[in-house]
């Protein structure tokens, strides 16, 4: 087996993960990694996040639906630093409200003002985000890392990753492959990818 972590998907079924070195669930707490690992996305497994077989009962399917966001760039001006974001890559986590809520806040219009807030500000946010949605515009790199566990399983969201080969090639404009998220809750319109849809279908893991 290559000692490069990777994702691979079963067709109507789980993501198999393999080479995994670091893991944490959705209380913080680490996981035991496994040489291969079973890791359920239709939602219904009574062994979150390990896959129980659930998805044949609940009629699982790798593709289908529509995607929340679409596929687009959208560049929001500061004159220190600017930043792009990706709706359809977005899985709103919400990390970036809560690290500067005065930067980021869908309250104001437009929602995202780089002005509003220091350049060091927006770097965290975009070094925290863990879509890759948010990147730095004209900036070399333009995605920026936080310290994670190469998968890390979000409360009532999606498995966030780092560093692990994606089961298919980026499906968005801009789509880090170094970091991204993949659905969880069986929902998503751009599986295997995370689109958000757990968040207005209110899922929970529990």
């Amino acid at each position: 087996m290559s000692d490069t972590p990777a994702i691979e998907e079963r067709e109507n079924g789980p993501l198999v993960v393999k080479g995994l070195s670091s893991m944490k669930n959705t209380d913080g707490s680490e996981v035991e990694t496994k040489p291969i690992m079973a890791l359920c996305r239709c939602g219904s497994s009574k062994s979150k996040p390990f896959c129980d077989g659930s998805h044949k009962e609940a009629g699982f399917e790798s593709r289908g639906g529509t995607p929340a966001g679409r596929d687009r760039i959208i560049t929001y001006e500061g004159s220190e630093v600017s930043v792009t974001y990706n709706p359809l890559l977005c899985s709103h986590a919400a990390e970036c409200g809560r690290l500067a809520s005065h930067i980021f806040n869908p309250a104001q219009k437009p929602w995202m003002q780089p002005d509003k807030g220091a350049a060091e500000e927006v770097r965290a946010v975009i070094e925290a985000c863990p879509s890759g949605a948010l990147a730095l515009a004209d900036e070399m790199p333009p995605h920026l890392f936080a310290d994670r566990a190469q998968i890390e399983v979000e409360k009532n969201g999606p498995y966030w990753v780092k560093d692990v080969v994606s089961p298919v090639p980026p499906q968005g404009e801009g789509q880090s492959e170094r970091k991204y998220v993949l659905c969880r809750c069986g929902l998503s319109g751009n599986k295997p990818y995370c689109d958000g849809s757990h968040r207005d279908a209110k899922w929970r893991d529990d």
